[in-house]
């Protein structure tokens, strides 16, 4: 994925009807588990005997999100889960601020003299690279291709499509009738660092736990 699985993860997220991502808060969790998959693809993190996170290389990887988040597992070991979990919205906000220097979507600016929003408004001009990439992982999911043939980054997109319940890409049924695919396309990801791929098999479960503030790391 050229523009990086943390900002495709964004556009896969997106509805483009409502303008506006279908779920915020899971979103955010689905952005930072794809971001260390992405760090992780490029050879800049890895996973140490322990099962946790340890960076490799800590040069500049030309993204600001990527960047920042490199910063963040530079701080202490910590699991793969735990990171998805941390900094949730900061890497959000990074995303869109990235998409639109981009220019694939466009942010509204705040009123300083208005009401506090939660989060600005977004806008996507063009919807077709949104909307092709949603109907292209959720084909690979119910499709009978090979999944050693996907690449690489469409594999780690319908894992997190899959295990994280996005219904705009995915429906139950969907999951269900394609269990084993799933299975197989995360398996892609355990092929380099098998604790995200447990930490991604587990998201719908780590977010119902942490939105109720009983999530461990």
């Amino acid at each position: 994925m050229s523009r990086g699985l943390h900002l495709a993860t964004y556009l896969l997220a997106f509805d483009t009807r409502a303008q506006s991502l279908q779920d915020r808060t899971r979103a955010g969790f689905l952005l930072r588990a794809a971001a260390l998959a992405e760090l992780s693809h490029r050879g800049a993190a890895a996973e140490d005997g322990t099962g946790r996170v340890q960076v490799v290389d800590a040069g500049p990887t030309g993204d600001r999100v990527l960047d920042a988040l490199l910063a963040e597992l530079a701080d202490r070991p910590r699991t793969w889960k735990s990171w998805i979990k941390r900094s949730r919205d900061d890497t959000l906000e990074a995303v869109e601020e990235r998409l639109a220097v981009l220019g694939i979507m466009t942010m509204a600016d705040r009123d300083p003299y208005g009401p506090v929003a939660p989060h600005r408004t977004v806008t996507m001009d063009d919807p077709r690279e949104a909307l092709d990439l949603q109907v292209r992982v959720a084909e690979l999911v119910r499709g009978g291709a090979p999944v050693a043939e996907a690449p690489y980054a469409d594999a780690v997109l319908a894992a997190l499509a899959a295990h994280g319940h996005l219904k705009l890409v995915l429906t139950r049924h969907d999951r269900k009738a394609n269990a084993g695919r799933i299975t197989a396309l995360t398996d892609r990801l355990a092929d380099r660092t098998p604790g995200l791929a447990r930490a991604v098999s587990g998201l719908n479960l780590t977010m119902v736990a942490a939105q109720g503030g009983m999530g461990g790391s």
